[in-house]
């Protein structure tokens, strides 16, 4: 009986990569293209009507950016595996797409056959750390752990610095971004005053930063804000 072939599902904003990402995978007799998709909420809904083995997810993305719905994904198909294919070459990145429920992550510019073998590593279980396949969640969070005590700056907080921002928290970052207030983002987001204040405390910890600006920077640097969508936010927009 023949092998199902492993089902991908892309979550690319250009088009070109896109395209050029589907052709080489459609040389692989294993492997199916079933969707492509150009922003978080498309990658998300995408799952949810497809299921695929396996989703290519961009970060820097319309909408809901690549972090946000592989969190979402993850926590409603545990079974999906992701992996995270970007232009930022970024260890820390790198770390935090793990910890958010991806199994692998790679800079756009991975060869063909180093992806190929990913995609099905991450379909058997496994995950792939900087060119290392690990066998399963234990090894991963081993890996991160070491990760972690290498840094002394995390010392004393490894389990926040393990932590993903949340969907709110998200949220919350891409307001600070555009540059709003406290009382500005409770009201977007329909929170007290206090649950903001809440909310940026998680966040500095997380990030281990210590105020807006350095928060922002990391936000914009690592595609999870997307300047061009970071307008100005309605009404007061100085810093509380």
């Amino acid at each position: 009986m023949t092998a199902q072939p492993i089902r991908i599902l892309i979550a690319e904003d250009h088009p070109l990569f896109g395209q050029g990402l589907r052709r080489v995978l459609m040389l692989e007799p294993d492997l199916e293209v079933v969707a492509e998709v150009q922003d978080g909420e498309a990658a998300i809904a995408g799952v949810q009507a497809l299921l695929p083995d396996v989703v290519l997810m961009d970060i820097n993305m319309p909408k809901v950016n690549g972090l946000q719905a592989t969190q979402e994904i993850k926590a409603a198909h545990d079974e999906v595996a992701v992996i995270i294919l970007t232009a930022y070459d970024d260890e820390e990145q790198m770390v935090f797409a793990l910890r958010t429920g991806a199994s692998a992550y790679f800079v756009k510019d991975v060869l063909p056959d180093e992806l190929i073998a990913a995609i099905r590593a991450v379909h058997a279980g496994q995950y792939v750390v900087n060119g290392q396949t690990l066998a399963g969640a234990g090894e991963l969070m081993a890996w991160l752990l070491a990760w972690y005590g290498e840094r002394t700056r995390f010392d004393g907080d490894v389990q926040s610095a393990l932590t993903p921002l949340t969907a709110r928290e998200m949220d919350v970052l891409e307001l600070i971004v555009r540059g709003a207030s406290n009382k500005i983002i409770g009201s977007s987001l329909g929170i007290s005053h206090q649950t903001v204040k809440n909310h940026m405390t998680s966040i500095f910890r997380k990030l281990s930063v210590n105020d807006r600006t350095e928060a922002a920077m990391i936000a914009v640097r690592r595609g999870w804000v997307r300047l061009q969508d970071a307008g100005a936010p309605a009404g007061e927009t100085h810093q509380e």
